[in-house]
């Protein structure tokens, strides 16, 4: 086994009389992929300072191999101090490192090294950032939230660069297919302490949830076995008492242990405030088009959007995502067009920038709006530090400035002041930029609940596979094209990512191999299975059968007097519509899918 090329052991640190990291380990060897993982607040980003050097633990040890070159990406880069992009990545060069690549690296990036720091967006920046620790060629990334702010062109090019690297990697990311590509051995870091596992993000989860169920399994025993002691203690002891000087004492230590026991963190519950039914057409979109400054962003787009839909919206940085959105919801005018919005729809939006956020209030006063200390959640009354709780704040923070919180508390509480406000129509602009793997699962829940519909915005490839139902895509000179499914289903429909890549070919046939070589024999073509035959058979009549039902159930709840005559009955009806239409949903996106590559397999 080589030898480490950084090692971390025993570290300690403590911030403001709370343990933060306790007898904490990490070892990194040539080669290897890591992912740290844990939730927000539990100190990776901490850890990851350490094993840069940035930080001095208050205890423990830290070995870095003599002439390993290490580079460190934080999740905020400073480029304050260079007069441009191309300055700032080459001050990172060795004298045997290639000046070359620090202006090839910007190019591949979309920047040209001219651009000054003060004018850079935050993917930019972050391009910047990446290039600038990429150059050197080092034994060991340090990568904290690469993918902040980059689009998906972006993350996938920068996906398959770290894949050809030979240095060894530390991630922290929230993008799991990111980490689930990139990663081969997993450091959980829970509590204060860390957890290594020799398997891939892929596999973590369930091995996670396996150690958490056998964790508490544990505890219910120390619980049942302090319980038993205790009653000894009570009616066993009486003239004995002095021959079981060491069972009591025993006691004494498990009552410590269970003292001492950290409880795992809590998921957040997200709760959705629900408006009245929307009407079955949301939005309809005719002719739409759009132009800023003689650039096209919209051209000639129309669509219609029904209750219960879920679509994705995905796009290189610039491509005109958020102003999209903004035509169809009505907040911005197209040049030409028309925009038409369903019967009672209401919306509610999480936006990108967390611009809506006053740096100046406190967590209170943001679900509040500063007026007295309750919030109005799902048509109840609650008070506002109770539903904090929901979202995995303490009730210390309720008089934190916002300016104080990490980004992943931005976050959530942005979602806290969406989910309170009623509605039908959620949009979501980049929900998942800085939270936690656990709290993205509890939003992927939510959403999968969700009675109402949902635009999202996201570069984040598993969320969107996860969440939508149908993806739209920029094509180039204000064209949106529209796929059925999630993100990998848009791969396999368009043939291509959104750089365009497609698929390399085999290699062709290598000119020094003999004409009269033998010739491998041809791949055996493919075929439609049985049940993909069977299901391509009755889907169609399953689809007739399940619109059928859903025009029925309309035609219930179309009536005006059905609710006044029997609410229980309007409740059960609006949820079976529900369940019925994403049931056809799911139909006709598994026929599309069939149909796909019935008419693939009858064209090759």
């Amino acid at each position: 086994m080589p030898p480490p090329l950084i090692q971390l052991s025993d570290i300690r640190l403590t911030f403001g009389g709370t343990p933060l990291l306790e007898s904490v380990e990490l070892t990194v060897r040539a080669g290897e992929r890591v992912c740290l993982v844990g939730r927000n607040g539990s100190g990776k980003s901490t850890l990851l300072k350490i094993a840069a050097g940035l930080i001095e633990p208050d205890g423990g040890e830290r070995f870095m191999q003599p002439g390993a070159v290490v580079r460190y990406l934080p999740q905020e880069p400073d480029l304050s101090d260079f007069p441009s992009t191309l300055a700032y990545v080459e001050s990172g060069l060795g004298p045997a490192d290639d000046p070359h690549q620090a202006r090839y690296l910007l190019e591949q990036m979309g920047l040209t090294g001219n651009e000054g720091p003060a004018h850079l967006s935050g993917g930019e920046a972050r391009r910047a950032a990446l290039a600038s620790v990429l150059a050197p060629d080092p034994d060991i990334l340090l990568l904290d939230e690469p993918t902040n702010h980059l689009d998906l062109p972006a993350i996938e090019w920068l996906e398959a660069r770290l894949a050809q690297s030979k240095a060894a990697l530390v991630l922290i990311s929230h993008d799991r297919r990111f980490l689930a590509n990139l990663s081969r051995t997993t450091v959980w870091l829970d509590r204060g302490r860390t957890i290594r596992a020799e398997l891939g993000f892929g596999e973590f989860e369930t091995w996670r949830d396996r150690k958490l169920q056998e964790e508490e399994v544990t505890q219910h025993k120390l619980d049942r076995k302090i319980a038993r002691e205790e009653h000894w203690m009570r009616y066993g002891v009486t003239a004995r008492r002095k021959r079981n000087v060491q069972r009591v004492a025993q006691l004494s230590a498990l009552r410590q242990a269970r003292r001492e026991y950290r409880l795992a963190a809590g998921k957040a519950e997200m709760v959705a405030t629900q408006a009245d039914i929307s009407g079955a057409l949301v939005i309809e979109a005719k002719g739409l088009a759009k132009t800023f400054a003689a650039r096209v962003i919209v051209r000639d787009l129309s669509l219609r959007l029904m209750r219960g839909d879920r679509i994705g919206i995905i796009g290189p940085n610039g491509t005109g995502k958020t102003t999209l959105v903004n035509l169809l919801t009505g907040a911005l005018a197209p040049d030409s067009g028309t925009v038409r919005l369903g019967a009672n729809v209401s919306l509610a939006s999480l936006d990108q920038g967390r611009e809506s956020l006053d740096p100046s209030w406190t967590v209170s006063e943001a679900l509040t709006g500063g007026r007295g200390n309750t919030v109005t959640v799902a048509g109840q009354s609650r008070h506002v530090i109770g539903y904090m709780q929901d979202f995995l704040f303490s009730p210390q923070q309720a008089r934190t400035p916002l300016s104080a919180l990490s980004g992943g508390e931005r976050g959530r509480l942005m979602l806290a002041r969406a989910l309170a406000r009623p509605s039908n129509l959620l949009v979501l602009d980049e929900p998942t930029n800085d939270l936690d793997l656990e709290t993205l699962d509890v939003l992927e829940e939510l959403l999968g609940t969700y009675a109402g519909t949902v635009i999202l915005i996201s570069h984040d490839r598993d969320f969107l596979d996860r969440v939508v139902n149908a993806v739209w895509a920029p094509e180039g000179d204000g064209r949106w094209t529209e796929y059925a499914g999630g993100y990998t289903d848009m791969l396999a429909q368009r043939g291509a990512d959104l750089a365009g890549t497609r698929p390399q070919k085999a290699k062709p046939r290598s000119a020094e191999k003999p004409a009269n070589a033998p010739r491998a024999p041809p791949p055996e073509k493919r075929k439609l299975s049985f049940n993909e035959q069977h299901a391509l058979a009755t889907l169609p009549k399953a689809m007739a059968a399940l619109q059928a039902r859903i025009e029925a159930l309309q035609a219930r709840l179309d009536d005006p007097s059905f609710y006044g005559r029997d609410p229980n009955a309007f409740a059960e009806t609006t949820v079976a519509l529900a369940a019925a239409q994403s049931e056809l949903a799911a139909a006709e996106e598994r026929w599309l899918e069939l149909e796909l590559l019935r008419e693939a397999i009858a064209g090759s």
